[in-house]
This record gives structure tokens, C-alpha cells and sequence, in this order.
């Protein structure tokens, strides 16, 4: 029986997180999720099981919710950056779950290393 695209996805995003853990013990972790109508972005505290900031395209604050574009990812990458200083995140592992670093989720690390957040 052929495995489902769902089944592959979450199965390449346990892989990417795993793998990530395993260099990165300490560091908290920029999780990314793209949506066709959204993408979004938490610092996540995996040691204490929090979320230290968070993201989204469907922030009206942001100027560009409704949109799913690399401008609006571009945004949120900055807003991300921004939210990390203030909650005194420096550095973070980037953790793109199981979707391939080009587009919409390679502009938001863009930008995210663009506002000061080293990734």
C-alpha cells in the first residue's frame, strides 16, 4: 500500500525536527507553518514546553492578512525577528517541518535573518 502524501509529510517533518534536536539541545526553535491561505511562525521553548513568540499572515497588524504570498512571508519573518528580541531570543534553530526551504519558507528565514535573529 502506497503511503499518502499527508503520511510522507509528517513523516519528513519528524525526521527534519529529530535530526534538529540532536544538534541543536538548548537552542529554542523557529517552527515554521505554511498554509495556502497562511504562514506562520512560534519560537518555541522545547525544554520548558512554551511558545516564546509567535507570528502570522493572519495578523491584521501586519498589513497583510488574507495574503499567502512571499511578501506576506517576508513580514512575518520580520515581525518573528522583532517578537525575539523582545522576549530576549538571540539565536534559534530553524525548524521548516516537513516543507522544502525555497519560496514562501526561504523568505521568511530570509527575513527573519534580515531583523537580527541568527538562525
Amino acid at each position: 500500500m502506497a503511503n499518502s502524501k499527508k503520511v510522507l509529510f509528517q513523516k519528513r517533518r519528524l525526521r527534519v525536527r529529530n535530526k534538529l534536536r540532536a544538534v541543536n539541545a538548548g537552542r529554542v526553535r523557529l517552527s515554521v507553518h505554511r498554509s495556502n491561505k497562511t504562514i506562520s511562525a512560534q519560537l518555541i521553548d522545547d525544554v520548558k514546553g512554551v511558545t516564546l513568540a509567535a507570528a502570522s499572515s493572519a495578523e491584521k497588524a501586519l498589513g497583510v492578512a488574507g495574503k499567502c504570498n512571499i511578501e506576506a512571508a517576508t513580514k512575518v519573518g520580520a515581525a518573528i525577528a522583532e517578537r525575539a528580541k523582545k522576549a530576549g531570543v538571540a539565536e534559534a534553530y530553524f525548524d521548516r517541518g516537513g516543507f522544502l526551504f525555497h519560496g514562501r519558507v526561504k523568505a521568511l528565514a530570509d527575513a527573519a535573518r534580515e531583523g537580527g535573529l541568527k538562525i
